[in-house]
């Protein structure tokens, strides 16, 4: 499929203004190019043709991901180089993945929280700027390039991210927190909240859901998005939520009881859409949990009726361990390296073609995260998902 590209100006710091006048005259969307991720086998094939078609004919002029990625890398200049993260594909024991299509959760950090009431004692305060940030989160996002992408603590979603990766194809939700701290610090861009984004040539919106998590039908501080997704070019259903629960030690109960109350929510909206056959949907639940292995919360999902499994165990070698560190931080209160992230899919209904392992402690450096060369104290996941045969 050949690429459409825009005249972006000329330097990168005019990337922003040029991303403004792309988007100005239309929201059509325009289908995302194959994935560089590995070339072997490209994450971002298999586009449905008679989309394709259609935003070909489009009076917009599309912004070229590839330009897009080169005048971020423009833009941060001599910065340290970014992590090198190795693609691990999975030997399944059976046969070449059909239609893959990638998944990235992560946690990107609230602009406002980064500055204002996180307190990263080692990280310069240039580093956490928002004009910095900002070209290091697009990077990461751009060079995996995923066909679904969940975040959290998004507080950039309307000046920045919902225009900008429009124009890259996607269409998007945003859930904001009811009481988000981010509004308690001068400044501030509003309140952050969960966002969830996916890219049109690949996936058609069936229903998309806002959910206000409740603790024993009691209104939290924390939300989910659940949507329900038609994949064009298997003509396939797939379910994908993201959420952030309740941080910080002390809240174990209230994180359990969150995480009950939206896998509660999933079954009933899943129930709704399951055909006369009983034929399942399958599902994808990402987000930052701010809960280790070992809690409730973990064990809720693990052990539901939905057969849900953590995609990230495949890294193990047993598969059966989770990631040493998903985030990895030092506040005033101390250093934290711990696992808080997750994507849970369907075992019996996908299947989990490739992982990008996590950068090693040397990558990440004595200061830890957030960093110069990185812009969020948590890592993101991204994973290469295909539907499993019907039996």
């Amino acid at each position: 499929m050949d690429t459409m590209v825009c005249p972006m100006g000329g330097g990168a710091t005019r990337l922003y203004s040029a991303v403004t006048r792309a988007l100005s005259s239309s929201s059509s969307a325009v289908p995302l190019p194959p994935s560089h991720i590995d070339p072997d086998q490209p994450a971002g094939t298999n586009l449905d043709p008679e989309f394709c078609q259609e935003q070909r004919a489009s009076p917009v002029c599309p912004l070229d991901p590839v330009e897009l990625l080169r005048q971020c890398e423009d833009a941060l200049g001599d910065r340290p180089p970014r992590f090198h993260r190795k693609v691990v594909h999975l030997n399944n024991g059976d046969s070449a993945p059909s239609s893959p299509f990638r998944v990235m959760q992560w946690n990107i950090l609230a602009q406002a929280l980064g500055e204002g009431l996180d307190s990263f004692v080692q990280c310069p305060l240039e580093a956490l700027s928002w004009s910095h940030r900002k070209y290091l989160i697009l990077e990461e996002i751009l060079t995996y390039r995923p066909h679904i992408l969940c975040l959290q603590e998004v507080d950039h979603y309307y000046d920045t991210f919902q225009p900008l990766l429009a124009g890259l194809g996607y269409s998007s939700s945003f859930c904001p927190k009811p009481w988000s701290p981010c509004l308690d610090v001068e400044g501030n861009n509003g309140p952050d909240g969960c966002a969830l984004f996916f890219d049109q040539s690949r996936f058609q919106l069936l229903e998309s859901a806002n959910i206000r998590l409740s603790a024993m039908r009691i209104p939290t501080n924390q939300v989910a998005i659940v949507t329900i997704l038609h994949c064009r070019r298997t003509e396939t259903r797939v379910c994908v939520a993201v959420t952030h629960l309740k941080a910080r030690s002390g809240w174990e109960w209230l994180r359990s009881t969150q995480g009950c109350d939206l896998l509660r929510q999933i079954q009933n909206l899943l129930q709704k859409h399951t055909d006369h056959s009983g034929s399942g949907i399958p599902l994808l639940i990402c987000g930052d949990f701010n809960a280790i292995p070992t809690e409730e919360v973990y064990r809720h999902f693990i052990t539901s009726p939905l057969s849900l499994d953590s995609a990230y165990k495949k890294l193990s070698q047993d598969g059966l361990t989770e990631p040493e560190y998903t985030t990895w931080k030092i506040r005033p209160t101390g250093e934290c390296c711990t696992t808080l992230d997750y994507i849970w899919y369907s075992q019996d209904m996908l299947r989990v073609d490739a992982v990008l392992d996590m950068p090693t402690e040397e990558q990440i450096g004595p200061n830890r995260l957030p960093s110069f060369t990185y812009p969020s104290d948590h890592l993101s996941l991204v994973c290469d998902f295909s539907f499993k045969d019907k039996q």
